[in-house]
């Protein structure tokens, strides 16, 4: 795999390719796959990635349960609390149960609720790749939540590309480059031959151009 130097000019390189905006512009990273099967099982990857480095989009939570767990996420500031009587509701709403999907990035849920939800919103959860993470009674919910804010969600969709965005042009090159790696490591864990079946890394600001780095090459 590439080493951090080599990412940290390959982010360098990424940003020459860009010229100055108004605005914080996006940098996106791009990883190429080799000797997988994209339509097949050997490319499953669905990941939710903690970046060292905090990008700006702060991800939205919503955690499903009741009791004490529910009061202890209104407290953290958790976005959103569907309880169990708002989650029955959604059971023949299929339109309201997308909405509530496409509404936020991550969510949690009281392990007793687990069966259940699967019935009602799996069909859609499911395919977005945002099924609950269980949340035990005696788990601390609160920093679960508080270190979620900084996660990325980081999916294959069928295809031989990953692409992530890892955070925004102010951030120096080299933290940029520890989000690529550990966007980098979490992806080589789910492929069959790890680093082996990573072709390239690329790199790009929303407005520039792609720049590549081929694995095994200098």
């Amino acid at each position: 795999m590439l080493s951090s130097q080599q990412l940290t000019d390959l982010i360098k390189k990424g940003k020459g390719e860009a010229k100055e905006r108004k605005f914080n512009e996006a940098v996106e990273v791009i990883l190429t796959l080799r000797e997988v099967d994209a339509k097949k099982a050997d490319l499953n990857v669905n990941e939710t990635v903690y970046l060292p480095h905090p990008t700006s989009k702060v991800a939205r939570i919503c955690f499903i349960g009741a009791g004490d767990m529910a009061l202890r996420a209104k407290n953290a500031k958790v976005d959103a609390v569907i309880d169990p009587s708002r989650l029955e509701s959604l059971a023949g709403d299929k339109k309201e149960a997308k909405k509530v999907a496409r509404s936020y990035d991550f969510f949690l849920a009281d392990t007793a609720l687990m069966p259940r939800i699967g019935k009602i919103l799996g069909q859609s959860l499911g395919p977005r790749g945002k099924i609950p993470i269980p949340v035990p009674p005696n788990a601390p919910i609160e920093a679960m939540i508080q270190r979620m804010r900084t996660a990325i969600r980081v999916r294959s969709r069928g295809s031989l590309g990953i692409a992530a965005k890892v955070g925004e042009r102010k951030l120096s090159d080299s933290e940029l480059a520890e989000n690529v790696l550990a966007v980098v490591q979490a992806v080589e864990k789910k492929l069959p031959q790890g680093e082996k079946n990573i072709k390239s890394v690329i790199v790009k600001t929303s407005m520039g151009k792609p720049v590549k780095q081929a694995v095994g090459q200098s």
